[in-house]
Formats: C-alpha cells, sequence, structure tokens
C-alpha cells in the first residue's frame, strides 16, 4: 500500500501517499550512512588528535563529529520505518529526539567555529582566553546543555514529554496542530536564521580583513575566501529547502489536510537533503587546517604503507608455495 490514513485535530481524515519516502529514504540514506560513517570517525579521529595538542577549534570539531556521528547512526532505524518495518515506540522517538538535536547543536557549534575564527582572524591581539582548550570545551558543553534543555522544554509544551515510549515522534504529525505549529516557526528562526545571519556576518568580517591585509599572499586570500563560502554554501543547501518548508508549514498547515498534503513530499525530500550537513561536515572541516591536512596524509601514507607490507607478504607467500 502506498496510502496512510491518519486524523487531524477535528477527526476528519487526512490521506496522502508516502511513496517518496518509502523509495527515496532507503536509497538516499543507505548512501548518507556508507559515505558518512567513516567520513565522522575520520573526522573525529583527527580532531582529538589534534585536541591532545592543544588546539581549541579541535574541541569544537570533536563535538560536532559526535553531533554528526549521531545522526548518522540513526539512519539505518529511518531505513526501516521507511520500510514499514516494525520499530520499537520508544526507539522511534529516541530517533526523532537525535535527529533534532543534531540539528540544533550542530548549527550551535557552527556558530562557535565561525565565532572563534572571526576572533582569531578581526581581533588577532584580543580575546586570547576564547582560544583557550578550557574556554572551548566550557562553551561546547553550553551548547549541548542549551540545545537539550531547550528540546525537552518544547517537548513539555507540545505534552509529547509525558508521552516519550507511546506518542512515535519520528512519526509525522498530519496536519500540524497549533503548538506544533508554532514551535515549527521557533525553531526555524532559532536554529536556522540566527545562525546563517551569524555565520554569513563572521565570514563576511573575516574575507573583509583578509583582502585588507598585506602579509597575506593572493593565493591564501583566495584559498581562505573559497572556503568560507563553501562552509557556508553546505549550510544553506543543506538546511535551506527544510527549514523554508518547516516555515509554510507552521505559517499555514494548522489542521489543514490540503496544505499537508501539498507539502508532504517537499517535506520529506528536503529531510532527507538535511543529511548532506552531516556527511559534508568532517570533509570540509578537516580542510580548515593545516595540522589536519597533515593528519590526513599521516593516516593515509601509513595505510599505504601497510597495504604495499601485505601485497608483498602476499607475493612471497605465492612464490614460496610455487616454489
Amino acid at each position: 500500500m502506498d496510502q496512510n490514513t491518519s486524523f487531524n485535530g477535528n477527526q476528519s481524515s487526512c490521506v496522502y501517499n508516502d511513496t517518496v519516502d518509502a523509495y527515496m529514504y532507503p536509497a538516499a540514506y543507505s548512501l548518507f550512512f556508507i559515505f558518512g560513517l567513516p567520513a565522522n570517525c575520520l573526522s573525529l579521529y583527527i580532531a582529538c588528535v589534534l585536541m591532545r595538542r592543544g588546539n581549541s577549534l579541535s574541541v569544537y570539531l570533536v563535538n560536532l563529529s559526535i553531533s554528526d556521528l549521531l545522526y548518522i547512526i540513526s539512519l539505518p532505524v529511518w531505513i526501516m520505518l521507511a520500510k514499514r518495518q516494525t520499530v520499537n515506540d520508544t526507539l522511534c522517538s529516541l530517533i526523532a529526539v537525535i535527529m533534532y538535536n543534531s540539528f540544533y547543536v550542530g548549527s550551535g557549534l557552527l556558530c562557535c567555529i565561525s565565532m572563534d575564527r572571526y576572533l582569531a582572524v578581526v581581533f588577532p591581539l584580543y580575546f586570547a582566553r576564547a582560544h583557550k582548550m578550557k574556554t572551548a570545551a566550557l562553551v561546547s558543553m553550553l551548547v549541548w546543555l542549551t540545545e537539550i534543555t531547550l528540546h525537552i522544554g518544547l517537548l513539555a509544551y507540545t505534552k509529547n514529554l509525558q508521552q516519550f515510549s507511546s506518542k512515535r515522534l519520528c512519526e509525522v504529525t498530519i496536519p500540524l496542530d497549533s503548538q506544533t505549529a508554532h514551535m515549527a516557526i521557533i525553531r526555524v528562526v532559532l536554529s536556522f536564521l540566527i545562525p546563517l545571519f551569524l555565520m554569513a556576518f563572521c565570514f563576511h568580517q573575516i574575507i573583509m580583513c583578509v583582502g585588507k591585509s598585506v602579509s597575506i599572499v593572493a593565493s591564501e586570500r583566495e584559498k581562505l575566501r573559497n572556503l568560507l563560502l563553501l562552509l557556508l554554501l553546505v549550510y544553506i543547501v543543506s538546511f535551506t529547502p527544510y527549514q523554508a518548508v518547516m516555515f509554510v508549514r507552521g505559517l499555514l498547515e494548522t489542521d489543514n489536510c490540503t496544505i499537508f498534503k501539498q507539502l508532504r513530499n517537499s517535506y520529506m525530500v528536503f529531510v532527507a537533503t538535511t543529511t548532506i550537513n552531516s556527511v559534508l561536515d568532517p570533509i570540509v572541516y578537516c580542510l580548515m587546517t593545516e595540522s589536519a591536512k597533515t593528519e590526513i596524509l599521516k593516516i593515509y601514507t601509513n595505510c599505504q604503507y601497510r597495504l604495499n607490507k601485505a601485497v608483498s607478504l602476499l607475493r612471497l607467500s605465492f612464490s614460496s608455495n610455487e616454489s
């Protein structure tokens, strides 16, 4: 069956077609999982190595990698749901909370990284304390606690916290009730518009400052500008479509099944495309520092050495067997 039936607040039937997620999610999420898991594991390893050397920026990267990994490892459950396999109610709600927290924690950490680079480049002689390991750890902890507290508060506001194990929060509310609609608009503003504005401001100021610097060669200025634009582009491409649809849903969909059916397919597609951010984050942010690139090169060289050694041993084994 490609039809699901649910009910809105007025108990009138709201029938919709779920073909898009049934066919797209298993393929898309499998691909994201295959590439995202090793990429984030590599990013986490490199960030931990740099953190042990006293690199304060790596503290944010460790937390960002953990946030992205939590989301990536939840993808198999979303695949099971798309294929209509049975998923425990508590697990269903838990992965929904993990997904949303990854959105918000990730956005918060991206803002921290942007501010850290902004202060380091635009005000290099000031705010030395902001670049210390202890400060980065405290700020990261504050981001996690703030986002989790806000999320628990929103769950309590919508009365979903009291029914956490039976509410199945991973299932889309159809259509949105007034409380969920208000929460959707608040989330768009707090978790997308404000971080986007902050990141754009920081990156613009960094580019302006670097452009005026006579000590940085033109090629390095262009490389930094392209990297910052790539970071911003990844964030915009990953989240703008989803957040735009959520904003429209929050404004127009309240107890309106017709609007829900018109927006549902777009919503489900753009939920999946947000995963692009979790896949590309580790790749892009590992290019931010030369020390990260050096660690990647070391890992590559070590793996290549071990592979060549294994191949040589196999050849010697075959040669001895033939003789």
